[in-house]
């Protein structure tokens, strides 16, 4: 097969957003409404380097997730909006942090989003998916959609606000090193 290395619908889409950064960068487009190359950049919470954020853009664009067009602040700089195809990866997102909820050590505030669209199910996806489509498409949301993005925003700004300054540590990992004590020989 010319464009995978089979036909296979999982292989092919993970030879699209398999590695490590590309559904990152969706995430931050679609829940962070970063839209430009510096916010994207300032505003990983993995540290995303600027060498791989260009490249992920550029694969990104040309898979036809997202589009480019021109920042009308300035000349020089592009303002990226995902499309149809990237919004339909909503309940793809919800699941995978689903799952990350349920058998990894996640901070409470990056958590709650997916959280919340977990237990909204399927109708407050499409919600979601309705107002992405509105804000990176054009295309308006049904009268009388409740904002979901901004009730998403608000209750991570809420956890974020309560957020001990350092991590958890997962019960299972080993406590962090101390001083060796003294022991005095038997």
């Amino acid at each position: 097969m010319a464009d995978g290395r089979s036909g296979c619908p999982i292989n092919l889409t993970v030879e699209v957003l398999g590695d490590s950064w590309s559904l990152l960068v969706i995430r931050d487009l679609m829940f962070s409404e970063r839209r430009r190359y510096g916010e994207l950049l300032a505003g990983s919470e993995e540290g995303i380097a600027t060498n791989v954020l260009a490249d992920r853009l550029r694969r990104l664009a040309e898979h036809g997730l997202i589009t480019r067009h021109p920042d009308p602040t300035h000349r020089q700089k592009r303002v990226y909006r995902l499309t149809e195809r990237a919004i339909q990866l909503v309940p793809v997102l919800v699941q995978l942090g689903a799952w990350g909820r349920r058998h990894l050590p996640v901070t409470p505030e990056l958590a709650v989003r997916a959280e919340l669209l977990e237990r909204g199910g399927p109708e407050l996806w499409a919600a979601f998916m309705d107002e992405l489509r509105e804000s990176h498409l054009g295309v308006p949301r049904p009268s009388g959609a409740a904002p979901v993005a901004a009730r998403l925003r608000a209750s991570y700004e809420r956890a974020a606000a309560h957020a001990p300054t350092h991590p958890p540590v997962p019960a299972s990992a080993p406590a962090p090193a101390s001083a060796p004590e003294e022991t005095t020989p038997s």
